[in-house]
């Protein structure tokens, strides 16, 4: 059992939608947080067609039942039509729902209910670093973090089967792609260019349709939340800065397998992209997880010069490099931003056995460097 990080912060007595991809555990961590809720479940045959058929069967429910726990609905984007009930039952009733979700996508095409702002919204990510008892690098970046995935002795079945069954025939279907072929060839490139800047035009000729239709393929995997852009930090440059974003998959064992890696190990190619693309979901979970949701970029100057991540407002950037030791080439990127804007913290995240500084930069070991952002040492 994993103890979750998403706990529902500033939630009080609002109802919420907690969204999350396949299998990052959201029925675990409703069933853990609120064991004496009323608990639907929409993936059983029986519950969806008994809702899908009377949606005001919900109504009756909760007339009869009179609950004083929130109500937990799961899987409710397959059955958009039972949001207009949830409505009314939260404004006439005051009833506290929490409803749970892949994605609003089929909801907002449907043109269903969002609750216009009556619910709160929260996600749900992979596994994360202070969530793991004895945290193993080299089985987060194989196996990925979904929590089966991570736990397995053969992920990559997983991942073939989580491939297979989401995001080529889920994903597909719901979002109507008309061109299954086109799809699952930009699945691949985009898998390649993961952790890279995005140029639609050159994925675009790759896949054989046309920008605009890489562009709404991206879409797609943002907005089934499968993946997401990580944007250029633009603020008053002095030099000139790229604007082309990066894109990321939502997991690092999605990413491994789409692009054909076998088993990684530390000291390859392949090893320093997944380490970024690692520390990368761990900054992005905790951003979302805190209650100061600062933002997260990344900076690269026209020159070439770059930082991986940008914390909050430059309070904090950080450089990750999977070199055992850390040396002054290293931090170029990390000093030239420093000369354009205020820095509290100057990081390069490594594979260094101990920490020290150099000049003004922190050289942080992977683990040494997660426990200070999970500790909240390192933005607040």
């Amino acid at each position: 059992m994993f103890t979750r990080k998403q706990i529902f912060e500033g939630l009080g007595g609002e109802s919420a939608f907690l969204w999350g991809a396949r299998q990052t555990g959201k029925s675990t961590l409703l069933k853990v947080l609120y064991p004496d809720s009323i608990y639907f479940d929409l993936l059983l045959n029986n519950e969806f067609s008994r809702f899908q058929r009377n949606p005001s069967l919900l109504r009756e429910i909760i007339d009869a039942k009179k609950p004083t726990k929130p109500v937990i609905i799961d899987e409710i984007q397959r059955i958009p039509a039972l949001l207009n009930e949830v409505h009314w039952l939260i404004v006439n009733k005051s009833i506290q729902f929490i409803l749970s979700g892949s994605s609003p996508r089929k909801i907002l095409q449907s043109g269903g209910n969002l609750l216009g702002g009556r619910a709160l919204r929260y996600e749900l990510y992979p596994l994360v670093f202070s969530e793991i008892p004895d945290f193993d690098l080299l089985r987060a970046i194989n196996n990925g973090l979904l929590p089966r995935h991570y736990l397995s002795n053969k992920a990559r079945k997983l991942h073939e089967a989580y491939i297979g069954s989401y995001l080529k025939d889920e994903i597909i279907n719901e979002a109507r792609v008309r061109n299954i072929e086109s799809f699952a060839r930009f699945l691949d490139v985009a898998a390649f260019s993961n952790g890279e800047m995005v140029v639609l035009a050159n994925i675009a000729t790759d896949c054989g349709v046309s920008a605009p239709t890489i562009k709404s393929y991206f879409q797609i995997l943002e907005d089934t939340l499968t993946g997401r852009f990580l944007h250029s930090f633009r603020k008053k440059p002095k030099r000139r800065v790229i604007h082309a974003p990066k894109f990321y998959f939502f997991d690092v064992g999605m990413a491994n397998y789409l692009t054909k890696r076998h088993f990684i190990e530390i000291g390859s190619e392949a090893f320093g992209k997944a380490f970024e693309h690692l520390v990368y979901q761990e900054v992005f979970a905790h951003s979302s997880y805190s209650d100061i949701r600062y933002p997260v970029h990344f900076w690269r100057t026209a020159s070439g010069l770059e930082v991986d991540f940008i914390l909050g407002d430059h309070e904090v950037a950080v450089e990750v490099k999977s070199t055992p030791m850390a040396q002054n080439r290293h931090l170029s990127g990390l000093k030239s931003f420093a000369e354009e804007y205020t820095v509290k913290h100057k990081i390069i995240v490594t594979n260094d056995p101990y920490p020290r500084k150099m000049h003004d930069v922190m050289v942080l070991p992977w683990n040494i460097f997660l426990e200070k952002l999970w500790g909240g040492d390192l933005i607040s």
